[in-house]
């Protein structure tokens, strides 16, 4: 069986030689397999020094799992993943929700960490792959969170009815189906629902129009940068490149996101 450094050479000889391709596409596409290559290596590093637990963030001390279900998996661990969320994920531990409803939980970051900090939260995960939700399973139970968290495979639009009227959360990252998903006109409820969207093939302004009657919105952009003030002394010692391939987050392009308040929620609050 080939070692992960072998095949990460095979795919890199393999695109490099593709006939009749771009020469900047082929190697833009090669610099991003080998950051991807070199993040992988820093993850074992950081797993080796500091284990699974998150060190920072909105869930710092969450014992976490060795790798991610998909996408970057070190920026999880350092506690800076998704950094321009973390005020807005603050104000939501504090808000009093009863539901949290994740859709596109991957392996349970979000799922499991707000039912960590919101011990009366009952959490609705889903996701449509087999390991995601497995994955997350798994570590609702290694977080002792598994009365209050159930994983299922697909939230549709007439599901949301069910937490009508209720004090809801929706945390939403499904690769450019909330355009789908989410419409107050298929599914009333979403006008009373707090949502938190991650954005992607020109989705914000859709969602934007379509909730601006209902909710106050705050487009979030990222630009990228994030920050360590408290990472150990042996992450400052690796080379510059490192600590940022360390926080890279593995975007191909701009996804912002779409804080939405529910004006008719924030009345009652």
């Amino acid at each position: 069986m080939p070692s992960f450094h072998d095949s990460i050479r095979r795919r890199l000889h393999e695109g490099l030689a593709r006939p009749g391709s771009n020469e900047t596409a082929q190697l833009n596409a090669a610099l991003r397999l080998l950051a991807k290559w070199r993040s992988e290596l820093i993850r074992n590093e950081l797993l080796r020094r500091q284990g699974t637990r998150v060190l920072s963030g909105p869930f710092a001390g969450m014992d976490f799992l060795p790798r991610s279900a998909e996408g970057c998996h070190v920026a999880k661990l350092l506690g800076c993943y998704e950094q321009p969320l973390h005020p807005f994920i603050e104000r939501a531990v504090r808000s009093g929700y009863e539901v949290v409803l994740n859709v596109g939980c991957a392996e349970g970051y979000y799922a499991v960490g707000m039912a960590r900090r919101m011990p009366a939260v009952r959490v609705r995960a889903f996701d449509l792959d087999a390991r995601a939700r497995e994955a997350c399973a798994g570590l609702a139970e290694k977080a002792r969170v598994a009365d209050r968290v159930v994983v299922g495979r697909e939230l549709r639009p007439v599901d949301f009815a069910d937490h009508a009227g209720r004090r809801v959360l929706l945390l939403c990252d499904i690769e450019g189906a909330e355009k789908e998903l989410l419409d107050p006109v298929g599914a009333p409820a979403l006008r009373g629902m707090d949502m938190i969207v991650e954005c992607h093939d020109g989705a914000a302004k859709v969602l934007m129009d379509r909730f601006a009657p209902s909710h106050d919105v705050t487009a979030v952009v990222d630009d990228g940068l994030r920050r360590l003030e408290d990472a150990p002394a042996w992450f400052r010692q690796l080379a510059h490149l490192d600590q940022l391939l360390a926080t890279w987050e593995w975007r191909g392009e701009a996804t912002p996101w779409l804080v939405m308040t529910a004006r008719a929620r924030r009345a009652l609050r």
